[in-house]
C-alpha cells in the first residue's frame, strides 16, 4: 500500500496493477522520497519525480484521489476530474472529493511517499 503524508494528514492508496505502479513501488522500496507540487488548473497538484517511470498511458477520465504518472516523470494527485491519455499509478482510499481537496489546498506543497510496514 502507498502511504502519502501531506502536512499532518496521511493518506493511503491501493496500486494499480500495471508496470508503471510497480516501478514506483520498488523505488520506494529503497526509501521514502518527497515531492515539490503545484497546483495546476485548479483540478490537480502536479511535481517532477526526478527520474522516469514505464507509461502505461490509456484513455481515462480521472478522478479525485487519482494518482496519476504524467509524461513518464511527474506525478499527479487529483482533486477534481479530468479525462486524457494517462498512467494511473494508484488511487486513495477513504477520502471525499472535498476532503481531498481541502488537504491538497494551496498552490505548492510537499507530499511524501512511502510504502506500508
Amino acid at each position: 500500500m502507498l502511504i502519502i503524508n501531506v502536512g499532518e494528514h496521511t493518506l493511503t492508496a491501493d496500486f494499480t496493477d500495471n508496470s508503471s505502479a510497480a516501478a514506483l513501488r520498488k523505488k520506494l522500496q529503497q526509501g521514502a522520497m518527497t515531492i515539490e507540487m503545484r497546483d495546476y488548473a485548479n483540478m490537480e497538484k502536479v511535481g517532477d519525480l526526478g527520474f522516469s517511470l514505464p507509461r502505461n498511458d490509456e484513455q481515462i477520465a480521472a478522478q479525485p484521489g487519482d494518482i496519476i504518472l504524467y509524461l513518464g516523470n511527474s506525478l499527479v494527485i487529483y482533486y477534481d476530474n479530468n479525462s486524457w491519455s494517462l498512467t494511473r499509478l494508484a488511487r486513495v482510499n477513504n477520502v471525499s472529493a472535498s476532503e481531498l481537496k481541502s488537504i491538497l489546498a494551496g498552490p505548492r506543497l510537499s507530499v511524501t511517499l512511502s510504502l506500508s510496514e
